[in-house]
């Protein structure tokens, strides 16, 4: 499976940061180049190839370093050993760019489906199998979060504030309506959404239920409040948050 990360190259702030780094025309050939060359560039290969001089393409290359599409280190091309410096080469980094906006996340749909897939067991159906997964992954995400920050006791203020991060790197692109209470603007995994709504929405709720509850978020919890546009989930009060509440007002 793959693993549950979103590192830099998977942000689309930083994607539209490689695009634009792209954009001129040298780099873009340069990279292109390195790309299909499949193997370690010096950078008198790598000016040579757009006709530019040495000095140059080490300003565009270093460019492209930054943005994580290429990185470097230092060999003797071809292996032959001479006296002095090994010069420095570049070669394409292993990322993939892509600039959604909104943000989807078909890919961590698809990836919690294939897990249905390799795990169903025999009591139980395809859909069925897909929800277990949705929640299993959420969870192991929560547990992950909780033990890299170790935040204590989380109530439904602090815990919403604390699922906003993956929310918003997920790109639900949360809003928070009330102190407990986040609306979810956009939704990863339109428009497979709407082809099948039952089974998406009830995946994405198992998801966001098994984060709450791998974080260990009380007084919230992930409900389904289809909106046009919109998320088809919520995390608002739970009943037992609500009822307090309520008790409290009179």
């Amino acid at each position: 499976m793959a693993p549950d990360s979103a590192g830099p190259a998977d942000s689309t702030g930083t994607a539209i940061d490689s695009v634009s780094v792209l954009s001129d025309d040298s780099r873009r050939r340069m990279f292109a180049f390195i790309r299909r060359t499949r193997r370690p560039v010096t950078r008198e290969e790598a000016a040579a190839s757009v006709g530019i001089s040495r000095k140059l393409a080490a300003f565009h290359l270093d460019k492209l370093v930054d943005a994580g599409l290429l990185q470097t280190h230092y060999e003797t091309p071809g292996g032959i050993r001479k006296v002095g410096r090994r010069p420095k080469v570049y070669e394409a980094a292993d990322v993939q760019i892509t600039v959604r906006i909104p943000d989807r996340r078909h890919e961590l749909l698809a990836d919690i489906l294939l897990d249905a897939v390799l795990t169903e067991s025999a009591g139980e159906n395809a859909a069925q199998a897909a929800v277990r997964s949705a929640g299993q992954r959420g969870r192991r995400l929560g547990e992950a979060a909780r033990a890299e920050t170790r935040p204590g006791r989380l109530g439904p203020e602090r815990g919403l504030t604390a699922c906003e991060q993956l929310l918003d790197r997920y790109g639900y692109e949360p809003v928070r309506e009330t102190p407990t209470s986040l609306r979810l603007r956009n939704c990863p995994f339109h428009p497979l959404a709407a082809k099948a709504p039952d089974l998406v929405c009830g995946m994405n709720q198992a998801f966001l239920s098994g984060y709450l509850g791998g974080l260990r978020v009380s007084g919230v919890r992930a409900v389904l409040a289809p909106e046009p546009g919109e998320c088809c989930v919520r995390l608002s009060p739970s009943d037992t948050d609500r009822d307090d509440q309520m008790v409290r007002d009179r």
